[in-house]
């Protein structure tokens, strides 16, 4: 059984209550009168979604810069949201409120300028951090971020800015494609050491290792999909396969676009680096040609693109 560490993606059965209520008591003229909150910092305080958010921004100790002026649009995950990430990565509150990476994480979260909910687009966005980020939208309309995060509510209006929020915390990637696949293939429970032994063999390791500018999609074979190809073709592993045709099928695994589950549609053709060869998309039967996706191992963000796992190793057409 693959395990690969990825954070939840559960849907909420009911909409989450978001902004802030105000309850006016009557007071004497010597009593102050309540405050209402104005900017990001004061309204994200004052809603009971946004308490490990509130407490994040202190710890990280960026009040101050989001209540200046801006403005400012947050992408807000909602306390569930943390606490699958706390969950996801086996961490406390204690743990994240104190990490080195607080405030970078925080920072990716928030982009310089209003970016209203009509104006949200399918793309890659810059964040405060200077890292890129990717909203996707699926087949009903939803909009989602690293193909994770899912924007659950929009438009909360502050005095310098605007918050939208999301069901799940996103972390800017930090490995390539080639070393998330490195990093697996030696895990206490490995997988994708077939394809990292196929990508070393063909040379291709290079190819799969760039930067932001890349944007790749890889349709990844697990071990077992391996393990059946070998014995389909006869061979004990992939020193066997020649390597015009090891290359080939490796080549016709990856698609020169960043191309997260939610951006497929049905009856889609994908091409590929294999020149001339395209991969369609079913996504009423969950599958790329006549391989299955793995839900559990979908949106694996690496820096210079997208892993999705599948089941079965693609072949192309023959000649």
């Amino acid at each position: 059984m693959m395990k690969i560490k990825i954070l939840s993606r559960a849907m909420y059965a009911t909409a989450i209550a978001l902004g802030t209520t105000l309850t006016f008591t009557a007071c004497d003229d010597n009593e102050p009168n309540p405050m209402t909150p104005e900017n990001l910092v004061e309204i994200a305080a004052a809603s009971p979604n946004f308490e490990i958010l509130t407490s994040a921004i202190q710890a990280a100790e960026l009040e101050d810069d989001l209540s200046l002026s801006g403005p400012f649009t947050v992408f807000a995950p909602v306390d569930a949201g943390f606490e699958d990430f706390l969950t996801a990565n086996d961490l406390t509150a204690g743990d994240l409120l104190a990490s080195p990476d607080l405030e970078n994480i925080l920072t990716y979260h928030v982009l310089s300028g209003e970016v209203n909910s009509f104006d949200v687009e399918a793309g890659s966005y810059t964040a405060l951090n200077e890292s890129q980020f990717y909203v996707s939208e699926d087949p009903s309309g939803d909009l989602w971020i690293n193909g994770n995060a899912k924007i659950i509510s929009t438009d909360i209006g502050a005095t310098n800015g605007i918050i939208h929020a999301l069901d799940q915390v996103i972390i800017p990637p930090s490995e390539s494609i080639a070393e998330i696949a490195v990093a697996s293939s030696t895990a206490a429970e490995p997988e994708f050491t077939q394809l990292v032994a196929a990508l070393t063999r063909a040379g291709l390791v290079e190819n799969v290792s760039g930067d932001a500018m890349d944007n790749l999609t890889v349709f990844a074979p697990t071990d077992a999909a391996f393990e059946d190809l070998y014995q389909t073709l006869g061979v004990n592993g992939v020193d066997d396969i020649p390597l015009d045709q090891l290359t080939d099928v490796l080549l016709y695994h990856v698609v020169p676009a960043r191309a997260f589950s939610q951006d497929l549609r049905q009856d889609a053709s994908l091409p590929t680096l294999l020149e001339g060869e395209s991969l369609t998309v079913d996504l009423a039967n969950l599958q790329i040609n006549e391989s299955s996706l793995i839900p559990s191992a979908l949106n694996i963000h690496g820096v210079n693109g997208v892993i999705h796992a599948i089941d079965q190793v693609l072949l192309p057409p023959m000649e």
